[in-house]
């Protein structure tokens, strides 16, 4: 994935009711690698990664780029929210030369149910909104996840397309930034979606 482009970063932390994205620190390396090593977490994105391969990987500041955020609850690194370039090579895109704004998040077991991925996923947004005015976001997930596909419809995703990727059925969105007279409403394929001129 490509970078955001010129945006400010790091950001001011941006604070919800219970939560602080921040750009990360040091201090978050463990639960970095608590994150990608975790079986529950992984799941859905291909596995947990083996915890001796992620102490000798991960940076001594790992998730430091633009649109990276930690996830900070009273103190502590509970999750991550990412708004990456869509790489052009994968299936999934709302417009023809790709690269579209795609948000990404993890959060640790432990606080799942809790409602912070909408929290923090929903302020990220809006974030975004200010430094990438007029840029639709997509997000994309496993059919099967269904804790994912019912947080994209409560953050406004509307799908687009489906198709198969690693050897799974992927949901893709778009939560558009756009009006409604912006918005094709032409079905892509037998599920239905639309795209974005």
């Amino acid at each position: 994935m490509t970078g955001l482009g010129a945006v400010a970063w790091p950001p001011a932390p941006v604070r919800t009711e219970r939560l602080v994205l921040r750009a990360s620190g040091a201090r978050d390396r463990a639960a970095f690698i608590e994150l990608f090593a975790s079986p529950e977490v992984g799941t859905y994105i291909g596995g947990p990664r083996p915890r001796d391969e992620l102490e000798r990987a991960v940076p001594e500041v790992p998730g430091w780029r633009p649109g990276c955020f930690v996830i900070d609850l009273e103190g502590a690194m509970v999750g991550m929210v990412t708004l990456d370039r869509r790489d052009a090579e994968r299936p999934g895109h709302v417009r023809p030369e790709g690269g579209e704004a795609e948000l990404g998040y993890l959060f640790l077991p432990e606080v799942w149910g809790r409602g912070y991925a909408a929290e923090a996923c929903a302020r990220a947004l809006d974030w975004c909104a200010d430094a990438l005015p007029g840029e639709p976001v997509v997000l994309c997930t496993q059919t099967a996840n269904d804790r994912a596909m019912r947080l994209a419809a409560k953050l406004g995703f509307i799908e687009v397309e489906r198709f198969e990727e690693y050897g799974a059925e992927q949901w893709f969105g778009v939560r558009p930034t756009v009006s409604p007279s912006d918005v094709d409403l032409l079905p892509l394929h037998r599920h239905g979606g639309l795209r974005l001129r």
